[in-house]
């Protein structure tokens, strides 16, 4: 089988350049290595920029987002029992929204079969070839049986562990790295949010954030030691924790059955160039960044809508300008995340350097109490930059 572009990985990324690809008629076919099960059910990020609620709108995919997600206008940050209201919409004239990405995917799913865009699932042993050429291929199996997708152009949408950046020979690529000594544990439970927006808590235990992803489930999230054992924490000491890093006087969290738990690494991982012949990297293929910031999936949105612009110019017009800069386009918006995400998770974050660092720590957030320039930096960064500031 031959098409215009082979995407690898039904991720955001992957997904939503599908759509974009298959909106201005250019063909393409999603190879996917989990069940369609698993991807619709994997739990990850829950906040939506501005830029992607309106892209997703512009494609149409938004009818079950409109009616089940949380606008929110700002978020809270908690420090020694003190509570600060950010104000995004007011600060910004831009919100926020809460949905779970497991929702996007499950709605861009349905977009993409209901546009007769073609998803294989469950495929193995993936492996590209000719990607130098001008018809590169794409080996896999299927049910057992070998099978291969012919394509112009490739779409590495498969996240950071993915075979498609693996399959750029050594030395081609310069990859900037940074390890954090911590982790998030974080739980799904059955349990009314007793917040109306996201709080950040800084405390002397560690860093806490209270999410949601609807009006009945709580996403809730604990610094842990990068190596810690999720054996060392059973429910009754993860609410005990967590009352102890956000609760106030007054106030408490809502507890209620454990739906999910799990530790997140931290690390920040960034790529370049994103292009090597006609394979092109998007989402965490390319980089990854500390969930403090919540830019993941907005990050993989936004590259799948520079990716498509630059391979419909080229199927248009045969110019290879689009396809050269989608590097440079793209890593503009992606360093800023990774710098905002960075400047969050140090604020935040235990950084076990004694009581110097903490005493800084709330020195920059008592600053952000009594600035309004320096909370509406962080505002702006939060709901994410207009797309008109890619070019």
């Amino acid at each position: 089988m031959r098409t215009t572009v082979g995407i690898v990985g039904a991720g955001p990324a992957g997904l939503t350049l599908a759509l974009l690809l298959q909106r201005r008629g250019i063909g393409c076919v999603v190879l996917e290595r989990r069940s369609r099960d698993y991807v619709e059910h994997r739990v990850r990020a829950g906040l939506l920029e501005h830029n992607t609620v309106e892209l997703l709108h512009d494609l149409g995919v938004d009818a079950r987002l409109r009616s089940e997600s949380l606008r929110h206008d700002g978020i809270y940050l908690r420090r020694q029992g003190m509570t600060q209201h950010i104000p995004i919409t007011e600060l910004t004239g831009r919100h926020v929204t809460i949905y779970g990405q497991q929702e996007v995917v499950k709605d861009l799913i349905a977009a993409c079969l209901e546009r007769d865009i073609e998803i294989r699932f469950e495929v193995e042993d993936v492996v590209l070839g000719d990607l130098l050429s001008e018809g590169p291929r794409i080996g896999y199996h299927r049910d057992g049986q070998p099978d291969e997708l012919g394509c112009a152009f490739v779409a590495g949408c498969d996240g950071f562990h993915g075979v498609c950046r693996a399959s750029i020979p050594d030395g081609f690529l310069t990859e900037y790295q940074l390890e954090y000594p911590f982790g998030w544990l974080g739980i799904l439970a059955h349990a009314a949010p007793a917040t109306g927006e996201l709080i950040y808590a800084w405390h002397e235990h560690g860093f806490a954030l209270y999410s949601m992803r609807s009006s009945t489930v709580s996403r809730l999230y604990l610094q842990v030691p990068t190596n810690e054992s999720l054996d060392n924490w059973p429910d009754e000491r993860i609410w005990e924790e967590l009352q102890a890093r956000l609760g106030t006087e007054g106030w408490s969290v809502n507890e209620g059955p454990v739906l999910e738990k799990g530790i997140t690494p931290m690390r920040s991982f960034v790529c370049e160039p994103l292009r090597y012949g006609r394979l092109l990297l998007a989402g965490d293929s390319a980089h990854i960044v500390p969930p403090t910031g919540a830019k993941g999936l907005n990050l993989a949105v936004n590259d799948a809508r520079l990716l498509a612009a630059a391979l419909a110019d080229h199927v248009e017009t045969g110019r290879e300008a689009a396809l050269d800069a989608y590097t440079k386009v793209a890593l503009r918006r992606v360093w800023r995340a990774q710098d905002f995400s960075n400047y969050m998770t140090q604020l935040l974050h235990d950084l076990e350097h004694g009581p110097f660092e903490r005493q800084l720590q709330l020195a920059r957030l008592e600053h952000l109490s009594r600035s309004v320039a320096a909370a509406t930096t962080l505002a702006e960064n939060y709901a994410g930059l207009p797309a008109t500031e890619d070019f």
